[in-house]
């Protein structure tokens, strides 16, 4: 895929600002760029609206908007964002297909949620969860440090005579479960490298709470639930600026249809609802959200997933709070998380999402295997062990992987065809929105200066103007509006409102009949109106069709 920057590496704040102020500032005709929020530390969190303008202004059109790094360590979120804006501003010239879909659609993306996060996880050793803000500090364990200075925290593993772990005879680099009868030995205990906060020498060792713990996909108002039942929720809804920001963006721009938030890891396709049993919600909508993943699952290899019935692995005391659930149960739009990256599968040691029940020696396999993997694919990732004097427990080894470009992120050499792939995907699900059509707009002239006009609405697109039937039922969808605009109407209403137009999505299909395929009930995708009028010769008639989902059409004729 033809791209003006290249994806071989993951970007620093000043090289993503740089290319977005590049396509600004070369696309004015297709690309608007503006800052939602400021961080804390100063950076932009930047939205990008993509859509051939020369057409019609993006809000006029729907729209599918894209986001990354709601987590600041899951950057390969960011870097599929990103692509996608390259792809389609790079290729729009020469691409008919790319061409069509801005003549008919908007694409909005927030590539880098958590700026500030961001730069902390690629610019040191540290790891996080959204922001390396303090929240909710804990003293007490062994604190995370790159204790060796390579630039990396790793694993520290630590002899011990009550230690459960010891070096595979066959290869010291790998490990193995001491078994109940292993009483001769060396033994060992593996934590993160790192410092020793408050320890009298007899209590038993623990990780410390990492101090930066705040997740912004629990921050969401939907669902959310406070630190006590769910960390690093936050103080309240929104409490953060940067997830106050991005709801405020999904509700200021109504005609956002669709919402993939990128995430990493795991390789899947998540789906809503992420709060109850995909059956107690709209059948229809689970059958589409199934429908759009498939296409996901063609272009990512990628296994959709609801997220409560395959994805938690605690349906009591669930993950809640989150952006997908939000954008679903709230608004009513169609959203997934993609959790990028399918490292499990690469090492051979696929997760089945259905039945997640492993002992723990498919834990230890599946480590083992991952050392076996990054030694091969990316050895400048792995670092052998190596003894290092500590000051509190003497003689330990470190070493193990880089887990930000292995385990949480593609080795930069697989970036880019993570990123390529997300990119074709973005642009079947972008194509899937509802889409507004006149027919047909004429008159008949019924005697001198009276005209019948007759107009045929449809639309051909996937979705229903209501995108989904939760937003029926909240409703919140809103009906499509109909102008009329001449002087004298003598039958019929200047303005006419249609509650909705199915998408093909609401077609019942099959194979019935003994097998033939059937199409047993057509969408209810179009809509016949029709307007006895006064008016001279050579007068213009207009319709105007508007709707915050479909965007507006107009049609003009003259009599």
């Amino acid at each position: 895929m033809k791209t003006t920057f290249k994806y071989d590496h993951y970007w620093l704040y000043d090289e993503m600002k740089e290319a977005l102020e590049y396509f600004a500032e070369n696309y004015p005709h297709l690309c608007h760029l503006k800052s939602i929020c400021t961080s804390l530390e100063g950076r932009n969190v930047y939205a990008v609206s993509i859509t051939d303008y020369s057409q019609k202004d993006d809000s006029a059109k729907p729209a599918l908007h894209i986001d990354g790094l709601h987590h600041a360590g899951e950057v390969t979120g960011s870097m599929a964002a990103l692509h996608f804006i390259d792809y389609l501003l790079t290729n729009f010239n020469s691409d008919h297909k790319i061409r069509d879909l801005l003549e008919k659609k908007t694409v909005y993306a927030v590539p880098r949620l958590s700026p500030d996060g961001a730069e902390t996880y690629l610019s040191t050793p540290y790891t996080l969860r959204s922001v390396n803000r303090i929240h909710d500090p804990q003293s007490g364990g062994i604190k995370a440090e790159d204790l060796d200075e390579d630039g990396v925290i790793r694993m520290m593993r630590i002899p011990s005579p009550y230690g459960v772990w010891k070096k595979d005879p066959e290869d010291a680099e790998k490990m193995l479960k001491r078994a109940p009868d292993d009483t001769d030995g060396e033994f060992y205990d593996i934590y993160p490298e790192g410092i020793l906060e408050e320890y009298d020498g007899m209590e038993n060792l623990k990780v410390k709470k990492p101090d930066w713990s705040l997740d912004f996909n629990r921050n969401y108002p939907y669902g959310w639930f406070p630190e006590h039942r769910q960390e690093g929720a936050g103080k309240y809804p929104l409490s953060n600026p940067e997830t106050k920001a991005l709801a405020d963006w999904i509700i200021s721009h109504p005609n956002i249809f669709g919402v993939s938030t990128n995430h990493t890891s795991g390789g899947v396709i998540l789906y809503p609802p992420g709060t109850k049993k995909p059956s107690q919600a709209a059948p229809e909508d689970i059958r589409v959200f199934k429908e759009i993943a498939a296409m996901g699952k063609e272009e990512l290899g990628y296994e959709p997933l609801n997220i409560f019935e395959s994805f938690l692995s605690d349906q009591d005391n669930y993950d809640s709070g989150a952006f997908d659930d939000w954008c679903y149960q709230t608004q009513g739009l169609i959203a997934y998380t993609v959790e990028l990256w399918d490292f499990d599968k690469r090492i051979g040691m696929p997760i089945d999402w259905h039945n997640r029940k492993e002992d723990p020696e498919d834990e230890l396999k599946r480590f083992n295997a991952s050392v076996r993997w990054v030694r091969e694919n990316c050895p400048q990732y792995y670092v052998p062990w190596k003894e290092y004097d500590h000051p509190v427990f003497g003689k330990v080894e470190i070493g193990g992987f880089n887990i930000k470009f292995t385990h949480q992120n593609p080795p930069e050499h697989l970036l880019k065809e993570v990123c390529e792939k997300m990119s074709c995907f973005m642009m079947r699900f972008a194509k899937a929105g509802p889409q507004l059509r006149i027919d047909d707009f004429h008159a008949e002239k019924i005697s001198q200066g009276v005209y019948k006009i007759t107009a045929l609405l449809g639309n051909s697109g996937y979705l229903s103007t209501n995108i989904t039937e939760e937003a029926r039922k909240m409703k919140i969808a809103k009906p499509l509006k109909v102008t009329l605009e001449a002087e004298h109407i003598l039958f019929g209403k200047k303005e006419t409102e249609i509650p909705c137009l199915e998408g093909y999505s609401a077609a019942h299909s099959g194979a019935y009949a003994y097998g033939n395929l059937t199409t047993a009930r057509a969408a209810a995708s179009k809509k016949k109106l029709e307007w006895i009028i006064q008016a001279a010769e050579g007068e213009k008639v207009k319709i105007i069709v508007t709707n915050e989902k479909t965007g507006t059409l107009s049609e003009v004729i003259t009599l």
